[in-house]
């Protein structure tokens, strides 16, 4: 990874999973190796260019793999790599944060 990063670790992070789609996906892979289609599915409105794109960037940041499968038609699955799921304390306490915040309101 040549890629410029910014300075703050928080920024950092934010860099990596900042935008809504990608969150929704280290969510539905921390369960396990999902195809694209389960992820679209489960994810909800996100278009199929979009879920590509930030699956692309994922996979180039580290934190997803992609795994294609030589069959007819081929088979694409996406997992998390270790770095991807050492997101996962993060991604828990977002969880705990906001069923707190919708107890409250």
């Amino acid at each position: 990874m040549s890629k410029v990063l910014p300075p703050c670790p928080v920024e950092t992070t934010l860099q990596l999973i900042g935008s809504k789609w990608k969150v929704l996906i280290l969510r539905d892979l921390i369960d396990g190796t999902k195809r694209f289609g389960e992820l679209k599915k489960s994810i909800g409105n996100v278009s199929q260019k979009v879920l590509t794109q930030q699956l692309r960037m994922m996979e180039e940041d580290g934190l997803v793999h992609r795994e294609i499968f030589a069959e007819v038609p081929p088979r694409v699955e996406y997992s998390l790599t270790d770095t991807g799921m050492s997101l996962k304390p993060v991604l828990t306490a977002m969880s705990c944060w906001g069923e707190d915040y919708k107890s409250r309101f």
